[in-house]
């Protein structure tokens, strides 16, 4: 049985008395009654309803503000306004405010279940559109790749879309962004999967040491070569070859990679031979291969040849929420790799790393919580097992900081209530919760006319 919420709101305590207990009779139906509309936006914020009946005419915020309120913060929530038949004109208003409906009283308990039915199935529908969605969502996210930021939904559809088609990849992101988990599940995700997954980094080699572990090389091609030797596109065979940071390539072997990326045939170094190789190539850069192009450090007609389909990850320091994340599940990795039972990390040491900039990003802050798991002696990560020159940074940043005093935080709030309601005290006073004296005090204590 599925539960929900309903709040009831009325000045009428008698109203509120008897919508309840008309429909706490419905199993799965949590009621609350409010009086006023600011206590129940109060409680709303707390703990938000799936359903609202409210009164459209009541002293302080009215039925068609709180309305308006509800449905800004959460659309999902239904509201059906309770009026007489002197108030219908501004009961149809409500509606193409986003009310659900609207009933009259005197109320007939009936006719108001059968509204109130029609209304929280619709609710479940959403619920259950929600529910797909998670699940489609949690079904398109490659494994061990963690982020609910929009950015990484981005690149999590992206890959979804990608992985089933054998077309060439270019992966762009600075280090330490997971360039290569990208390319890991891309193989996943394509009938390739069952064959090799080889990858090489094209960093700090030479053309020769290049061409001989991408190409191999027959025997007797070089001085020591005594045996013919495949090279990893043909291991790769059937599979999938990612060549990571290819912008370190030197440009002369960039020049039989394109031939390589036309032909999908090879010729062993010392070889004449061609041997026709079906592979899905994934390439990856940290710096911008357009750029590169353009100031011809790059070949273009390479460039454009790998870059048939980009994905771009975002450096972690623009994806702040997902620290939280990751940081959990860093916690998890190392407490089983070091066999502790680290329970969590403290709020400091959470807000120092999310004031941190990575320039290393996702590969440092596991770093950095793999070093806090392995020498904390507690069962929570504390400032003092983070590196020192973090905890300097982040006091530093702190201290710099210009922070608004209390007053001023409370005379904002003030303005912005009063602007609100449009300079009405009572209704002000009722949001504010407090007499309607002491707003007077303070405005008059603020200069707020």
């Amino acid at each position: 049985m599925d539960h929900f919420r309903i709040g009831v709101v009325d000045d009428e305590e008698i109203v509120g008395r008897e919508v309840r207990r008309g429909l706490i009779k419905e199993d799965g139906w949590d009621v609350e009654v409010f009086h006023d509309g600011g206590s129940a936006l109060a409680r709303f914020d707390q703990a938000p309803f799936d359903l609202i009946l409210c009164d459209l005419r009541m002293e302080g915020v009215s039925g068609l503000e709180l309305l308006k309120a509800v449905r800004s913060s959460h659309p999902n929530c239904e509201v059906i306004i309770i009026t007489g038949y002197s108030s219908v004109d501004s009961a149809i208003q409500a509606i193409r405010a986003g009310a659900f409906h609207y009933v009259t009283k005197p109320l007939k308990m009936a006719e108001l279940k059968l509204l109130v039915r029609r209304a929280l199935d619709k609710v479940q529908l959403v619920r259950e559109k929600d529910a797909l969605q998670a699940e489609l969502f949690s079904q398109n996210r490659p494994a061990k790749m963690i982020g609910n930021s929009r950015a990484m939904l981005d690149v999590f559809h992206m890959i979804g879309k990608v992985a089933p088609l054998d077309c060439t990849v270019l992966i762009e992101g600075e280090s330490g962004t997971g360039k290569e988990m990208v390319a890991r599940a891309l193989h996943q995700r394509n009938p390739r999967n069952r064959y090799p997954f080889i990858s090489f980094n094209c960093g700090g080699f030479t053309e020769e040491l290049i061409a001989n572990e991408l190409f191999g090389h027959e025997k007797g091609a070089f001085t020591g070569a005594v045996d013919a030797k495949i090279g990893l596109l043909e291991a790769a065979h059937r599979g999938t070859i990612f060549l990571d940071e290819i912008s370190e390539m030197p440009m002369s072997m960039q020049i039989k990679l394109l031939r390589f990326v036309e032909e999908r045939a090879l010729i062993r170094v010392g070889g004449v031979n061609a041997l026709p190789i079906d592979v899905r190539l994934v390439a990856a850069s940290n710096r911008d291969l357009k750029a590169m192009a353009e100031k011809r450090t790059f070949r273009r007609d390479l460039y454009y040849r790998l870059n048939v389909v980009k994905i771009t990850l975002p450096p972690l320091r623009t994806r702040t929420d997902d620290i939280p994340l990751l940081v959990q599940h860093f916690l998890g990795k190392y407490n089983r790799a070091f066999s502790k039972k680290i329970q969590g990390i403290s709020t400091e040491s959470l807000d120092i790393l999310m004031h941190y900039p990575f320039p290393g990003n996702v590969r440092e802050l596991e770093n950095l919580i793999e070093r806090a798991v392995a020498l904390t002696e507690g069962s929570v990560i504390l400032p003092a097992d983070l590196p020192s020159d973090l905890r300097e940074l982040s006091m530093s940043s702190f201290e710099v900081q210009s922070w608004p005093s209390l007053e001023d935080r409370e005379k904002q709030y003030i303005q912005q209530v009063l602007t609100k309601t449009e300079g009405r005290k009572s209704q002000a006073a009722t949001i504010l919760k407090i007499p309607r004296t002491t707003l007077w005090r303070k405005m008059k204590q603020y200069g707020i006319s």
